[in-house]
């Protein structure tokens, strides 16, 4: 196999594992979202419900970041060091969120203590929020071109380039994606009809969101993102994940209301890959646009080799420990009636 078709398997790679990520781990995050925003009669009952559903999982569902960190590391080191340099402030602060959040969860189940259970639970709450956007935006300002360094340029730390409107609004499609899983998975992890009812109702809330931050996104990238606009809008392919990513999202909403939950949530999940697939299209073959791509931040072809057959073995443990873990905890999710 060629140099380049090397590159183009890892790259692919560590497209699925950040949509896997998404999948697992950012329903987690939104699902401290409304923890936040718990409230009402069952305000309780809601915050028990989400710690019990991610207690058993969340500290599992970060191996698949921490898969997309070594790869791009390993097969890609331009890319990662010109994205850890631009991007420094809001990497260090995900670290630094991801770090207090599961902190924070911990601590809170062995305080005996009322009141600091409750600041436990806002230190959990908080990060949640904030981490998910933070990763909004350095995907944001990798699509906007800005996170590639300039010629002799030393990076600002106080005059960030990735605050801009662009990376911030796909900060905040992050989040409520992240938010609409959560409140999708939740659901499902409840027989009390009435914490269906509060979690079916963010989740038609959170899907509206989605749906206009989309559409937000999209036309704000035909001036700041142009590159991914175009891929989006002239390449044959465009078209078609536009479709099916809207098709997804009008399912999910159906199912909602009907309260076919189980179609819900599988179409929720599509939904989020295909935004996420659709974006890694977009940004083909660039890891860091304008300059950075696949092939010319490649590392050796040994390099590649050893990567690829390292992964392949890990796969072996990786994949059926996570699927037992899940049979294990999640079992109960999957037959579950609607």
């Amino acid at each position: 196999m060629s140099d380049a078709g090397l590159a183009t398997i890892v790259a692919v790679a560590m497209l699925v594992s950040l949509i896997v990520y998404a999948l697992l781990g950012g329903a987690d995050y939104g699902a401290g979202v409304w923890y936040l925003l718990a409230s009402g009669r069952r305000k309780e009952a809601q915050r028990e419900l989400i710690d019990r559903a991610i207690g058993p999982v969340w500290e599992a569902n970060h191996v698949w970041l921490i898969l997309v960190v070594v790869l791009l590391f390993s097969a890609f080191p331009a890319a990662y060091a010109a994205v850890t340099s631009t991007m420094h402030l809001p990497l260090s602060l995900m670290l630094i969120g991801i770090v207090l959040r599961g902190s924070a969860f911990t601590f809170r189940h062995y305080d005996a203590s009322a009141p600091r259970r409750r600041r436990w639970g806002r230190a959990f709450a908080a990060p949640s929020v904030a981490t998910p956007v933070l990763l909004g935006i350095v995907i944001g300002a990798l699509a906007a071109g800005e996170a590639a360094p300039r010629p002799g340029e030393v990076v600002d730390l106080l005059a960030p380039r990735w605050l801009g409107t662009f990376p911030l609004t796909v900060g905040l499609f992050a989040l409520a994606i992240f938010a609409y899983l959560a409140a999708v998975y939740l659901i499902l992890e409840t027989d009390d009809p009435e914490l269906r009812d509060d979690f079916r109702r963010r989740a038609l809330a959170s899907a509206v969101v989605v749906g206009a931050l989309a559409w937000l996104v999209y036309l704000l990238a035909r001036t700041q993102a142009p590159l991914v606009f175009s891929q989006l809008d002239a390449s044959p392919w465009g078209r078609p994940v536009r479709i099916a990513t809207g098709a997804c999202a009008i399912l999910a909403l159906l199912a909602l209301a009907t309260r076919r939950y189980h179609v819900a949530r599988r179409a929720a999940m599509l939904q989020t890959a295909l935004i996420l697939w659709g974006c890694g299209l977009a940004l083909y073959p660039y890891l860091v646009p304008p300059e950075l791509t696949i092939y010319n931040a490649a590392a050796s072809r040994r390099t590649l080799i050893l990567l690829l057959s390292a992964l392949a073995a890990g796969a072996f443990v990786l994949i059926p420990s996570l699927v037992y873990l899940f049979r294990i905890f999640k079992a109960h999710t999957f037959t579950t009636t609607d």
